[in-house]
């Protein structure tokens, strides 16, 4: 006899029979995905606008079509081949330097820029009156960024000192081209023109000056092929960098891609936490239909009927589920701009992103289906003896397609990280933490039932000891709920413990050991007096350390064109090209530690070897060792010297710390400047210190840690409240999980607490069986959450942060009380209908 096989129509209706009773259980499970694809998609919507912003105004970003940098003034040459292309040029001399507010004697370092031309050429320098951003060109006036005017009460017609020179206030800066407006707290533009920069007396030896040449080249100009085929050659081969709009656009891209994928991990962290509750929702939901599945097995169909009745469900739940979950998204992309406010460099058009919406559904339908897929496929062998045997149970042996899809999981987990992190490495990392902390909180959940069936207390109080029994015994929900809770509370915790490691960083800074001004770009005849200006205002002077200049000439005898030229050498551009700023002096400094060759602090006679010592990295960098020749050109005068040592440098201390230190008795002739460090401890003080400073010396700039600090603490903060807003749907998905963990759960106690109520037990006696229980539960996976948590975030500290970590307790203490709280009252209050209603009536709802 043949048999006659069910048709999908056949298993379509049979799931929507079925479903009826179950869809309030079934919406748990729409509800534990919503949000994560939420998220999801709303960053991933923000991000394809955002994209689409920077491709539309990249020359706006950049306000030419190329600038040429360097260190060094543009060569005449350079002006001239340029010049021959028939480019528009404009130049810009920038650099560091205090500014000072004769209207009330405030001082600040800013980012003085010297403009001389027509640049921007593409957008503009947005200023109040709109008129201010061309008429101060070409007169004795200046535009200062509207955040520095406010903080020192100035006013456009007010004037402002930069050096010798006093500048009339023209308009405040509220936007310059690629900037965005964040960064202005850091060091905020003061533009002045060009013609009056020598007047100002700032460009002293040793000023570190950075200098641009703005081009615009003919309309119909193909400028990426020109730049291939003329200017790279040329500029390659005069040793000058250069930014035009492809590579502005990547850059910036690249950096917004960045967040926008970290923050897409922080959302897949709720979509992780939301499949946990699906897996949860279905191991249970399983439970209920297995007499469902042995009655269908009885009648003559096959476990895989009923596996795909309930993977009907499963589909369709998810993909409705993902559905709502992109709508959301689609709709909080809308807040983002807020949120992101004063972070972005250009003003976020936005739009509905189909691209992301689908990507987001698709995840949401996959990853859920994963993850479902775990308990259901069990269905399949479900046996006919369950109609008639309740505790019959199925073999158990190990399930090849169960590892199989664990497998597929971890793949897609993987493959999601990588394309969020856009690094392997890190993208294992992710996975192996997730994967970890699922294997140790499954591994706890086992440990714990083992031990209280292994040791249980005979001799402990009725209610007791049947709140623990319901930790080991058939139809617990130990694994689940401590895997669902734990995880949770991990996630959650590192997210929070690696915010506060960044805001302590930034504060050590703010310890009273700590030096927290640095006064630079003093001259040698200014030195000394400045040293005694210092002490007659009772500061210490930390460090006085002199400064030299100079550039790499050659490696291992081989110059540097040499080097560029021979392919086989693998020394890194940067180590070639950069600008050295070296000290001298006879002993090491307590950020640093020899870790090779021996330290040499002096040479006594102009025929002994210069031994230097190198900072470790750019020794690597470098492909040299000790005994190896480094020849410099010191301002013109050639150097020889041989590594003597190689150095580990704290970086993080704040000091004058240097890649390269000579010994005393080599560059105290050189061309030099000085930088002097030392400690205020008032605000007041701060502020009438440097008033003098800049009267008296004002080409010097000074660095005031503690206003530096405040500017980081407001970026952090910034940063920190975009990854709050985005932690929000991780904590709201897990509260939606721990619930529906709890709830879908009701029915596996009710039959014992209804024997219970039946044979005598008091309402009192129930409630505080199930509180207990759930209590044990809550705080061993918070517990265990928390610790998971604190070592995620020792391991973040010590090897990408390198930093020590000591966490708060108090936030420790409070997550465990408020999670395993949470879990007590869901859980109690999901027994409130058995202990408030007759037995009989009880049941009869739940039949």
């Amino acid at each position: 006899m043949n048999e006659q096989k069910p048709s999908f129509s056949w298993i379509l209706k049979m799931a929507w029979r079925d479903s009826r009773k179950n869809r309030s259980r079934l919406l748990l499970f729409i509800s534990s995905i919503v949000l994560g694809i939420a998220a999801l998609v709303a960053i991933n919507s923000f991000s394809d606008n955002l994209q689409q912003d920077i491709e539309g105004e990249a020359k706006a970003l950049l306000g030419a079509d190329l600038v040429v940098e360097s260190r060094q003034p543009i060569p005449d040459s350079t002006v001239q081949f340029f010049d021959a292309l028939d480019a528009e040029q404009s130049r810009e001399v920038s650099f560091a330097s205090m500014v000072l507010f004769p209207k009330n004697d405030g001082t600040r370092l800013v980012q003085v820029r010297a403009l001389e031309g027509e640049y921007p050429y593409y957008g503009d320098i947005e200023t109040e009156p709109l008129s201010a951003s061309r008429e101060f060109r070409g007169q004795l006036k200046a535009l200062a960024d509207n955040t520095l005017m406010l903080q020192y009460d100035a006013e456009p017609g007010d004037s402002i000192k930069v050096g010798e020179l006093s500048f009339l206030l023209e308009g405040r800066i509220n936007k310059v081209p690629g900037q965005p407006g964040i960064t202005a707290t850091v060091a905020p533009p003061v533009y002045i023109p060009m013609e009056y920069l020598e007047e100002t007396g700032l460009l002293q030896k040793g000023s570190r000056l950075n200098y641009k040449l703005y081009l615009k080249f003919p309309d119909g100009t193909d400028v990426t092929a020109l730049l291939d085929e003329t200017i790279e050659p040329f500029l390659d081969k005069a040793d000058l960098r250069f930014d035009d709009v492809e590579e502005r656009k990547e850059e910036i891209g690249e950096t917004y891609e960045n967040l926008t994928g970290f923050l897409n991990l922080v959302a897949f962290v709720a979509l992780l936490l939301g499949c946990i509750g699906v897996a949860s929702a279905v191991h249970i939901y399983v439970r209920e239909k297995l007499l469902s599945v042995a009655i269908l097995r009885c009648l003559g169909g096959k476990g895989k009927y009923g596996f795909g009745i309930y993977l009907i469900q499963i589909v369709i739940m998810g993909l409705l589920g993902s559905i709502l979950g992109a709508a959301l998204g689609a709709s909080i992309q809308f807040v983002l701009p807020e949120i992101f406010a004063g972070l972005l460099p250009v003003e976020v058009n936005l739009s509905i992103s189909w691209p992301a919406i689908i990507q987001g559904v698709l995840i949401g339908l996959i990853i859920s289906i994963l993850f479902a897929l775990l308990p259901l496929i069990s269905i399949r062998k479900i046996s006919p003896l369950r109609t008639i045997r309740a505790s019959h149970e199925e073999s158990e042996g190990s399930d090849p397609l169960q590892l199989i899809i664990i497998g597929l999981v971890v793949v897609f987990v993987g493959i999601f990280s990588y394309f969020q992190l856009g690094e392997w490495d890190k993208a294992a990392l992710f996975t192996l933490g997730v994967v970890v902390a699922f294997l140790l909180l499954g591994g706890i959940a086992k440990l714990m039932m083992w031990a209280v069936k292994k040791y249980f207390p005979t001799t402990w109080h009725y209610v007791w000891r049947q709140s623990l029994s319901n930790l080991y015994r058939p139809n617990n929900q130990t694994l689940i709920l401590i895997v669902t809770i734990g995880l949770g509370t991990a996630l959650i915790s590192t997210l929070f413990f690696v915010q506060n490691l960044l805001l302590e960083k930034v504060e050590l800074t703010a310890k009273e050991d700590q030096p927290n001004m640095v006064l630079f770009d003093i001259q040698d005849d200014q030195e000394e007096s400045l040293v005694d200006l210092t002490r007659n205002y009772d500061l210490p002077i930390l460090q006085r350390v002199p400064i030299v200049s100079m550039r790499m000439h050659a490696i291992k005898g081989m110059t540097i064109p040499e080097i560029r030229e021979d392919t086989s050498q693998h020394i890194r551009g940067w180590v070639l090209n950069r600008e050295y700023r070296v000290t001298y002096r006879d002993s090491l400094t307590d950020s640093e530690t020899i870790t090779k060759g021996k330290w040499r602090g002096e040479v006594k006679s102009p025929q002994d070897t210069v031994w230097v010592s190198l900072e470790d990295d750019i020794a690597e960098d470098m492909k040299v060792d000790i005994g190896d020749k480094v020849t410099f050109n010191v301002q013109g005068a050639i150097i020889e010297t041989y590594v003597g040592s190689i150095r580990e440098v704290d970086w993080q201390r704040v000091q004058t710390n240097f890649l390269v230190v000579f010994p005393r008795g080599v560059l105290e002739q050189a061309p030099k400047f000085h930088v002097l460090i030392t400690r205020v401890e008032s605000n007041q003080k701060a502020a009438t210190f440097q008033q003098a400073v800049v009267k008296s010396y004002p080409n010097v700039s000074v660095i005031d840690l503690q206003l530096i600090l405040k500017t980081i603490d407001e970026i952090v903060s910034k940063v920190s409240f975009v990854i709050r807003f985005m932690a929000f749907f991780s904590i709201i998905t897990g509260i939606i999980v721990l619930i529906g963990s709890v709830i879908i759960s009701k029915f596996q106690r009710i039959q014992e607490s209804v024997l219970l109520r039946t044979i005598g037990a008091s309402r009192r006696q129930i409630l505080n069986i199930n509180a207990l229980e759930y209590f044990f539960l809550g705080s061993l996976a918070t517990f265990t959450g928390v610790i998971i948590a604190l070592i995620a975030s020792w391991v973040l500290a010590q090897f990408s942060f390198e930093t020590p970590f000591s966490p708060t307790i108090l936030p420790v203490v409070l997550t465990y009380f408020i999670i395993t709280s949470l879990t007590v009252l869901i859980g109690l209050s999901n027994s409130r209908e058995i202990v408030n209603n007759p037995p009989l009536e009880v049941l009869r709802k739940e039949v």
